[in-house]
C-alpha cells in the first residue's frame, strides 16, 4: 500500500508518495503535474497500483477528491485548520507540505474535514448567493440615503413609488444625479435577481428529501425563525449529526469564546469566529430578535448584560439558540415554549 500526500494549487499539484520498506517509510516517488492535466493524472493514478491519498480541504478540492476517489483506495480529506504543523513549519515548501501529508496519512494521524454531499453543496451556494445579493441591495439603498441625506431629502418611505419620484424631482449635482440613476437601476436589477434566487430555492425546499423535510418542519416551530433563517442554518450545518455535541455545533459557527491559560493564569479572549460566518452573522441577528420579542429569551438577555456587557450578551444568547436548535434537530422534537408561572 502507498500513501500519497498532495499538496494542491490553483493551477499544479505536488504529489509525494511513501512507501513501506523494512517497516520504515521512504519516498518512492515525486511528481509535479498541472491541475489541467487530467489525462496525466489519471495516468499516474493507474500507475501507482493501490494506494491511499490526502489532501487538504482547500477551495477547489471538489474536482480532484472525485477524481482521485475513482482510482483510490481511500481519499481523505485533511482540515487545514486541525493540521496546523504546516503551517506553523521553519521550512515551508510544496515538497515539504506533500511529505507531512503523506506521513500523516501513513500514521493514520489525519485530522479529517467533512465532506459536503453535492446537494449540500447546491443550498450553500444558493443560500450564499441569496445573502450575497440581500447584502447588495442593503448597501445600495444606504448609498443612495447618505447623497439625499446632503440635501436633507431623506424620507422612511424612500424606496416607495412616492419616495422615488420625489428623488427623481430633486435638483442635485450633475455627478451626484448620474450616481442615484445609476444606483435606482442597480437596485431593481438586484430584487430582481433575489426574487429569481428566492423562487429557486424555494423550489430546492420543496424538493428535498424526507429526512431535510422533517427538519424544516422543526425548524418552523421556532418562534423568531423564518424561511432565510432555516436554509442558512440547514445549508451551512449540512449533515447536522455529524457533530459530536451541541459544543461543536457552536465551535463551527465560531461562537464559542477563546481561552489562553497557562500555569495559574487566564485570560478570556473574544469569539474564536472560526467555522461559518453566514451561520453566526444568522444566529447573531436571530438573538437580537428574539431578546426583543420572546419573554424567555429577553429574561435571559436581561440577566447577562449587566455582568458581561450587551454585546457579549448578545453572542451568549445566540451561542444558547445554536445548541436548543441543534438539539430539536438531533432529537427531532419540535420547539417546546416555556411553562407559564
Amino acid at each position: 500500500m502507498k500513501f500519497v500526500g498532495a499538496d494542491l494549487h490553483k493551477k499544479i499539484i505536488v504529489f509525494c508518495v511513501l512507501e513501506k520498506v523494512d517497516g520504515k517509510l521512504r519516498v518512492v516517488r515525486r511528481v509535479r503535474l498541472s491541475c489541467r492535466s487530467v489525462d496525466k493524472l489519471k495516468a499516474f493514478f493507474k500507475e501507482l497500483g493501490k494506494f491511499q491519498i490526502v489532501v487538504e480541504a482547500t477551495i477547489g478540492y471538489d474536482w480532484f477528491a472525485a477524481l482521485a476517489e475513482k482510482f483510490a483506495d481511500r481519499v481523505v480529506l485533511a482540515h487545514p485548520g486541525k493540521l496546523r504543523i504546516i503551517a506553523e513549519s521553519t521550512k515551508k515548501t510544496d515538497k515539504v507540505d506533500a511529505r507531512v501529508l503523506a506521513e500523516f496519512l501513513a500514521h493514520d494521524m489525519i485530522p479529517e474535514a467533512w465532506r459536503p454531499t453535492p446537494r449540500v453543496r447546491e443550498h450553500r451556494t444558493l443560500i450564499r448567493r441569496r445573502c450575497k445579493i440581500q447584502s447588495r441591495i442593503t448597501s445600495i439603498k444606504n448609498t443612495i440615503r447618505g447623497i439625499l441625506t446632503r440635501y436633507n431629502a431623506d424620507r422612511t418611505d424612500l424606496f416607495t413609488r412616492l419616495g422615488r419620484i420625489e428623488s427623481d424631482g430633486l435638483q442635485l449635482l450633475a455627478a451626484e444625479r448620474l450616481v442615484i440613476d445609476d444606483l435606482w437601476e442597480e437596485l431593481a436589477e438586484a430584487k430582481t435577481r433575489l426574487k429569481k434566487l428566492e423562487a429557486l430555492l424555494g423550489g430546492f425546499a420543496k424538493n428535498a428529501p424526507a429526512k431535510e423535510q422533517e427538519a424544516r418542519a422543526i425548524l418552523a416551530t421556532f418562534p423568531g425563525i423564518g424561511f432565510v433563517t432555516t436554509e442558512i442554518i440547514l445549508a451551512e450545518l449540512g449533515d447536522w449529526r455529524r457533530f459530536e455535541s451541541g459544543d461543536a455545533v457552536v465551535a463551527f459557527a465560531g461562537l464559542a469564546p477563546g481561552v489562553r491559560e497557562s500555569d495559574k493564569s487566564r485570560k478570556d479572549l473574544g469569539l474564536t469566529k472560526a467555522g461559518s460566518p453566514l451561520l453566526r452573522w444568522s444566529m447573531i441577528q436571530l438573538a437580537h430578535r428574539m431578546k426583543r420579542t420572546s419573554s424567555r429569551w429577553s429574561r435571559d438577555f436581561q440577566r447577562l448584560s449587566p455582568r458581561i456587557g450587551k454585546k457579549k450578551a448578545t453572542c451568549a444568547l445566540a451561542r444558547r439558540l445554536l445548541l436548543v436548535i441543534h438539539a430539536m434537530l438531533r432529537d427531532g422534537q419540535r420547539y417546546q415554549h416555556p411553562k407559564a408561572a
